[in-house]
């Protein structure tokens, strides 16, 4: 019996799942395809670039199904961490410093962000440029603008990203990205790059990419609005047993002797910073272990991906290229 059931179940759910998703939208593809044009038309965009990305346009029921179920799992913070800060990572991102520091040294120094911070985006994003995703931009963002779920948003960066094509950066055969539109170095979506993108080797051309000179160069300019020069992201640390959970989050900023008074300590059990510094309280795994933390300019990387679990990796490895140890994963008795 219980074989049947399990039996029946797969069976509905094959049938769920293959009924296709796009069938919300009532308006026939190709009717939707030539409103668009005409839109993309009126707002600069050229016949030329409109027939070289839109021919046999179709939208892709893969890309649906992955934006249907981006939740589907939730990793524990440990496992995250062990998947995103590899020592692979590590060594190739203190290369990449080595190899490409003149570059790094010169973006960070205009735009006043570190060099690891930079080099651990990268390294997160894109493996330092060896995996950049292989969709086709315009595919992926055709199907999203077309599906009725945040199609005034994929609207938008179609738009963009065909802006981009138009001006020459790139074509939109080689715009290659994410399933979700993100794309190059950095994985920006097509409106970043409009705002924030530069050529950073002077060539005429912002070419996230294959540009290693443009991709940290746009990446500094992204962060560089919200950076606070000279301080750090955060750190690990200790809370008491009877901590307060309700006082974690970004709500709640205190300085750094209020955290002291509440029992916060460094990893190692010594006393806080006493610098004149607010700072909130992040507990990503739902529990007092662990525990960071975090200034400014972890709202800065926050605004890359609104994920706790991001944000730390992203200032943890790039803490691990710079030559601090790894975090800890029992707290002091």
């Amino acid at each position: 019996m219980k074989m049947k059931n399990c039996l029946f179940t797969i069976s509905l759910l094959t049938f769920f799942f293959s009924i296709p998703v796009l069938a919300q939208n009532t308006q026939p593809f190709n009717e939707w395809l030539e409103e668009f044009r005409a839109e993309a038309l009126s707002a600069g965009i050229s016949n030329e670039t409109l027939d070289e990305a839109l021919i046999n346009i179709q939208p892709i029921e893969r890309v649906i199904q992955r934006d249907r179920n981006q939740a589907e799992s939730r990793l524990d913070f440990w496992t995250y961490i062990d998947r995103v800060v590899t020592d692979a990572r590590i060594v190739e991102g203190r290369r990449r410093m080595t190899e490409d520091k003149e570059l790094l040294q010169d973006v960070s120094e205009r735009y006043g962000i570190p060099a690891r911070i930079l080099v651990s985006a990268w390294g997160i994003e894109s493996s330092y440029g060896n995996y950049q995703g292989n969709d086709g931009v315009i595919s992926s963002l055709v199907t999203l603008a077309y599906d009725p779920r945040r199609a005034t948003f994929f609207r938008r960066e179609l738009l963009n990203a065909l802006r981009i094509i138009d001006e020459g950066h790139i074509s939109s055969e080689a715009m290659k990205g994410s399933w979700a539109g993100a794309m190059g170095q950095l994985q920006f979506m097509p409106s970043t790059f409009i705002d924030y993108a530069k050529d950073g080797d002077g060539d005429g051309r912002k070419d996230i990419w294959g540009s290693p000179a443009d991709a940290i160069e746009s990446a500094a300019n992204y962060m560089a609005s919200s950076w606070r020069p000279g301080f750090i992201w955060g750190r690990q640390v200790t809370i008491p047993d009877d901590f307060d959970v309700s006082l974690s989050g970004l709500d709640t900023q205190k300085p750094l002797i209020e955290w002291s008074a509440l029992g916060v300590k460094q990893i190692d059990g010594t006393m806080l910073s006493s610098a004149d510094l607010n700072g909130s309280i992040i507990l990503p795994n739902d529990n007092n272990h662990p525990a960071f933390i975090v200034y400014q300019n972890y709202r800065s990387i926050l605004r890359w991906n609104r994920s706790h679990l991001f944000a730390i990796a992203l200032g943890h490895l790039a803490d691990r290229i710079g030559g601090q140890p790894p975090l800890q994963q029992q707290s002091l008795p």
